[in-house]
């Protein structure tokens, strides 16, 4: 059925690359069957933060005076997806929800943003935040292919850190974790961008000889800290893959037109030309990489390269104060080996973001963070996962000052 396809990817956040296997949980119910599935995680994250620290907009190096501890999800928050699927008139119909709490206290505001009033950290009566990452619907049959429409997640990057071997773990720590967010970063802005969770419509077609594409429409998405003017037009992203054997590969991209107010204050005062109402530019990025598994060992890397993009999150620090779209790129390399029920990882990734001349003589920007991770990921039964993780992340900006730390963590991991 072509919802299993929309099942796993609802899943898939759970279910990656070193995951205890899942097995949903299904019921029927009439004509329709549900599904359920999810996982729930917790990770001991001991931080050791620069001291001293160069300025580094943008820097992902975790600064404080102090070392840091907590008890905190890893790159992935606790995970309940529930799915129905249905057959009627030849076509398969099908819904996903994806509910994704924390388990750190929210000291207020967004729960991947803790603010607290007076930023005191945690205190009594807290209570843990909840991410409606899904909710979406999928229609189609094997001649056809699938129609998705509804809150996903993109097409751009997502193989990158659906392939993370930190995905299950923490990765970069990335602050101080006595106030902690919902989750890590993994190796987001250290090797790719964050794919994130996005409104659209998409088209996924069967797959032939092992390939197949898929292409959406988006709800295009504003530059973060500045102000937006309307668009008029919508995002684009695309996502081909060949399966051969052993080797996986892929490639994606993504286009949008930014806009930007000419009131906004982050703009310099040259930055649009007079009677203007705003500043435009293109968006575009691609993705290219694979991986290839030979017995016990597996390899894999993907590259980005991107204008008007940014680094980290999309469209995050993606233009300069005159409105010029910034160049990046990165990669992330990942090598793995098993041996029985055990996973030995070390992968290295590192994400550029190319000043412009504006930046280079206004501001100490980041011009590279990066990081390398060693990981142990053991199995203890066949849903239940032990991971225990080193990393180093350094921040490097565009005057070559530079910030360092480094986290260890151990934790479990449950899907269901």
């Amino acid at each position: 059925m072509i919802f299993r396809k929309a099942t796993v990817l609802a899943a898939v956040m759970g279910a990656a690359l070193c995951a205890p296997a899942a097995h949903a949980i299904s019921v029927k119910a009439g004509k329709w069957k549900l599904s359920f599935n999810g996982n729930v995680n917790a990770h001991y994250i001991y931080s050791e933060c620069e001291k001293h620290p160069s300025t580094i907009a943008g820097g992902l190096a975790c600064v404080a005076s102090n070392s840091s501890s907590s008890v905190s999800n890893g790159l992935l928050p606790a995970a309940l997806t529930i799915g129905g699927s249905t057959v009627q008139s030849g076509y398969d119909i099908g819904f996903t929800f994806g509910l994704y709490p924390g388990i750190s206290t929210n000291d207020g505001g967004s729960p991947n943003l803790q603010v607290g009033s007076g930023n005191y950290g945690h205190t009594a009566l807290g209570t843990a935040g909840l991410d409606v990452r899904q909710a979406f619907l999928t229609v189609g049959n094997k001649t056809f292919g699938t129609i998705m429409a509804g809150r996903n997640i993109g097409l751009f990057a997502s193989d990158a850190i659906l392939n993370d071997m930190t995905l299950l773990g923490v990765g970069a720590g990335n602050g101080n974790y006595a106030a902690p967010a919902n989750t890590s970063l993994g190796s987001i802005g250290l090797g790719y961008i964050y794919t994130d969770w996005l409104s659209q419509i998409n088209y996924t077609t069967p797959t032939v000889s092992g390939a197949n594409l898929t292409v959406g429409i988006f709800d295009p998405l504003n530059t973060l800290g500045q102000v937006p003017a309307n668009h008029s037009s919508p995002g684009f992203q695309a996502k081909a893959t060949y399966t051969i054997g052993s080797l996986y590969l892929s490639a994606s991209g993504l286009y949008q037109r930014q806009r930007l107010s000419c009131s906004d204050p982050a703009l310099n005062a040259g930055a649009c030309v007079v009677g203007a109402s705003y500043k435009q530019y293109s968006s575009a990025a691609f993705d290219i990489g694979g991986k290839y598994t030979a017995g016990p060992f597996q390899v894999l890397g993907w590259y980005y390269r991107a204008s008007g993009v940014g680094t980290t999150g999309l469209f995050v620090l993606s233009n300069d104060a005159l409105g010029h779209p910034r160049k990046s790129e990165g990669f992330l390399a990942q090598m793995t080996y098993t041996v029985g029920k055990t996973k030995f990882g070390l992968n290295y990734g590192e994400s550029k973001l190319n000043p412009t001349a504006f930046d280079r003589a206004n501001g100490t920007l980041v011009e590279m963070n990066n990081k390398w991770t060693a990981g142990i990921y053991h199995h203890l039964t066949s849903l239940l996962l032990l991971v225990g993780e080193f990393s180093r992340i350094q921040s490097t900006n565009d005057f070559g000052q530079k910030n360092s730390s480094w986290n260890v963590n151990a934790g479990l991991f449950l899907s269901f």
